[in-house]
């Protein structure tokens, strides 16, 4: 029997990401795990109001959607402990500027940059409603078709209840192979 645990938000877990803005002639960033697909030619970050970014992914219209793997969670990780209006952290990342402006993450494995198309404020959160304008990955996590390959990734997910950090898991099946295969057993 199932037990009424009240309003609980338990579409955890979820990919952590390290978003980045232009401040000035630096880039900033700020850990994020609240990301979203609002349809299939957009993407969805949200992040509380008074964030030091918000203001400059307003200014700038673009910002950087870096997919955070073990080997910089660390710096991911501080990115979400200092606010960019109190210190720079335009020193935790080796980082290129992305042909459209945002700054992107060197050691990202995969990165999107994405064009800001609206913002859809949602209580004390803004939601940045982006189309992706390029995405950068690296050639080591892409499959023979060219599309990035989320076992090689290995994003880190976030788990809200509990706060933590989980690793990402091998490879169950494909998608809808379950269907075909009922599908098949049925037509016998």
């Amino acid at each position: 029997m199932k037990k009424n645990i009240g309003q609980v938000s338990a579409l955890y877990p979820v990919p952590v990401v390290v978003v980045g803005a232009m401040n000035g002639n630096e880039p900033t960033w700020t850990l994020v795990a609240h990301t979203g697909i609002p349809s299939h030619d957009r993407l969805m970050v949200s992040l509380a109001a008074p964030h030091f970014i918000n203001g400059k992914i307003k200014e700038a219209g673009v910002l950087s959607i870096n997919v955070v793997d073990e080997s910089w969670l660390a710096q991911a990780d501080y990115c979400g402990s200092v606010s960019g209006a109190r210190q720079s952290k335009a020193e935790v990342f080796s980082w290129t500027p992305g042909e459209a402006g945002a700054p992107i993450v060197d050691c990202a494995k995969l990165t999107m940059e994405c064009r800001v198309e609206d913002i859809y404020a949602c209580g004390n959160f803004e939601n940045f409603i982006c189309s992706v304008v390029n995405t950068y990955a690296d050639e080591s996590v892409l499959n023979e078709k060219g599309k990035p390959d989320f076992c090689k990734i290995a994003p880190v997910l976030f788990e809200m209840p509990s706060y933590t950090y989980l690793s990402t898991g091998e490879k169950i099946a494909d998608c809808l192979s379950f269907a075909r295969a009922q599908k098949a057993e049925q037509a016998e």
